[in-house]
């Protein structure tokens, strides 16, 4: 793709522009099932990910560009157009259009839906879970989704109070790990945290009033076996009926002065001191 060829889109009124440009609101993501890859890492894992199970389809429906992002970015276009996909250049002013950033990368992907049914999370029989329950921060949900990818999380679970994944705060604070691992949506917390215990995962809600604190939890080696974290509410953290339903509440020790970590941080801290305890001799991931 040259940088002498006109753009394709140019137009702020083409019907692929106001159709993009919706999925800004989450009841037209939902009907359509559609949403926004915006910035490189984002596109290029989505075109990585391949095609959908059960549909066939390929994860992206079409990329939009700009021709200097399609120059910078040659490899991400080869890697498209190799999977058969649409990849339509655009002037500026349409891709800022399309964008939900201030100041766009210059490239976007419009992809279909990719979360996983519940009960084919449940299928694969998870050793490491992230909860979200009540996490109502898009950035906060996109980080956690990263986390969890980082730490080696076999699935997140969005419960049906909790802010949508394909919210564009949410897919940029993912930084492609969105594309990386299993999550499901809509289920309700009650539901999710009864089934995982049915298949023999630990669940352990993370909440700073918890019985329990962490050090505890890794020093009697309670961590190394299937578990699953469950993390509540940017301001209020779990209501009193959630932290009922977990086998422990348990909470992330303070050690300084420091009032409390944020939610993004605690999920880190615990996903990856259950991600080394599996690893760890006698844990369900230890190998030999």
């Amino acid at each position: 793709m040259q940088s002498t060829e006109p753009p394709l889109l140019t137009s702020l009124r083409s019907p692929r522009v106001i159709a993009a440009r919706k999925l800004a609101k989450r009841n037209q993501r939902s009907k359509e099932r559609r949403f926004l890859a915006e910035g490189p890492q984002a596109v290029r894992e989505a075109v990585a990910y391949g095609r959908l199970a059960g549909s066939g389809e390929h994860a992206v429906v079409e990329i939009y560009l700009t021709l200097e992002a399609a120059e910078r970015h040659a490899e991400i276009v080869d890697a498209a157009l190799a999977e058969g996909l649409p990849v339509l250049t655009a002037t500026d002013e349409v891709i800022g259009e399309i964008c939900d950033t201030v100041t766009p990368q210059g490239i976007v992907a419009l992809c279909r839906f990719l979360d996983t049914p519940f009960e084919q999370v449940l299928a694969m029989e998870p050793q490491l879970v992230a909860v979200l329950a009540h996490v109502r921060d898009p950035g906060n949900a996109g980080t956690v989704l990263r986390t969890a990818d980082a730490a080696g999380a076999d699935a997140v679970i969005l419960t049906d109070a909790s802010v949508d994944p394909y919210n564009p705060k949410a897919v940029r604070a993912s930084v492609g790990s969105l594309f990386h691992l299993p999550f499901a949506v809509g289920v309700p917390v009650e539901q999710a945290v009864a089934r995982l215990r049915e298949a023999g995962v630990r669940v352990l809600a993370a909440d700073g009033a918890g019985d329990r604190d962490l050090d505890q939890e890794l020093d009697e080696g309670t961590l190394g076996a299937p578990g699953a974290w469950v993390f509540g509410n940017e301001a209020w953290g779990l209501p009193e009926e959630t932290r009922a339903l977990a086998d422990e509440v348990v909470r992330v020790p303070i050690h300084g002065h420091a009032e409390s970590l944020n939610l993004a941080t605690a999920a880190a801290v615990c996903l990856y001191a259950s991600a080394r305890a599996q690893r760890s001799p006698g844990g369900c991931r230890a190998k030999g």
